[in-house]
Protein backbone atom coordinates (compact mmCIF):
# COMPACT_ATOMS: atom_id res chain seq x y z
CA UNK A 1 0.00 0.00 0.00
CA UNK A 2 2.76 2.01 0.42
CA UNK A 3 3.21 3.18 -3.75
CA UNK A 4 -0.63 2.91 -4.60
CA UNK A 5 -2.19 6.52 -5.34
CA UNK A 6 -4.60 7.69 -2.66
CA UNK A 7 -6.67 9.17 -5.63
CA UNK A 8 -7.66 8.75 -9.37
CA UNK A 9 -6.04 12.05 -11.36
CA UNK A 10 -9.24 12.65 -13.36
CA UNK A 11 -7.38 14.91 -15.56
CA UNK A 12 -5.15 11.62 -16.84
CA UNK A 13 -7.66 10.02 -18.37
CA UNK A 14 -9.49 11.63 -21.74
CA UNK A 15 -12.23 13.47 -21.43
CA UNK A 16 -14.35 10.59 -23.45
CA UNK A 17 -14.15 8.40 -20.77
CA UNK A 18 -15.30 10.67 -18.24
CA UNK A 19 -19.18 11.03 -18.03
CA UNK A 20 -20.46 14.17 -15.96
CA UNK A 21 -23.65 14.76 -16.05
CA UNK A 22 -26.10 17.86 -14.73
CA UNK A 23 -26.40 18.14 -10.97
CA UNK A 24 -29.92 19.31 -11.77
CA UNK A 25 -31.21 17.24 -14.59
CA UNK A 26 -29.46 14.38 -14.75
CA UNK A 27 -28.05 14.94 -18.36
CA UNK A 28 -24.55 14.45 -19.84
CA UNK A 29 -22.73 17.81 -20.33
CA UNK A 30 -20.22 18.42 -23.10
CA UNK A 31 -19.48 21.64 -22.82
CA UNK A 32 -16.31 22.42 -21.25
CA UNK A 33 -18.21 25.41 -19.09
CA UNK A 34 -20.72 22.91 -17.96
CA UNK A 35 -18.84 20.13 -16.85
CA UNK A 36 -16.66 22.34 -14.87
CA UNK A 37 -19.92 24.18 -13.36
CA UNK A 38 -21.57 20.59 -13.15
CA UNK A 39 -24.84 22.60 -14.73
CA UNK A 40 -26.40 22.59 -18.32
CA UNK A 41 -26.82 25.84 -19.47
CA UNK A 42 -30.47 25.75 -19.22
CA UNK A 43 -30.16 24.29 -15.72
CA UNK A 44 -27.89 26.90 -15.08
CA UNK A 45 -29.98 30.05 -16.65
CA UNK A 46 -33.38 28.01 -14.19
CA UNK A 47 -30.59 28.53 -10.87
CA UNK A 48 -29.02 32.12 -11.50
CA UNK A 49 -31.72 34.22 -13.39
CA UNK A 50 -30.15 37.12 -15.87
CA UNK A 51 -31.03 40.15 -13.92
CA UNK A 52 -33.65 43.17 -15.35
CA UNK A 53 -32.68 44.98 -18.09
CA UNK A 54 -32.32 48.94 -16.89
CA UNK A 55 -33.13 50.09 -20.23
CA UNK A 56 -36.83 48.27 -19.63
CA UNK A 57 -37.33 50.05 -16.37
CA UNK A 58 -37.38 53.61 -18.15
CA UNK A 59 -39.99 55.72 -17.46
CA UNK A 60 -41.09 59.15 -19.42
CA UNK A 61 -40.75 61.93 -17.43
CA UNK A 62 -42.25 65.19 -18.27
CA UNK A 63 -39.92 68.05 -18.41
CA UNK A 64 -39.57 72.09 -19.48
CA UNK A 65 -38.18 72.40 -23.30
CA UNK A 66 -33.88 72.90 -23.33
CA UNK A 67 -33.67 76.68 -23.83
CA UNK A 68 -32.34 77.43 -28.01
CA UNK A 69 -34.05 74.05 -29.39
Amino acid sequence: MGDEPLAIDLDSAPAETRRVRCRLCGRPLTGPESRRTGLGPACDAKLHPAGPDIRTRRHEVEQDTLPGV
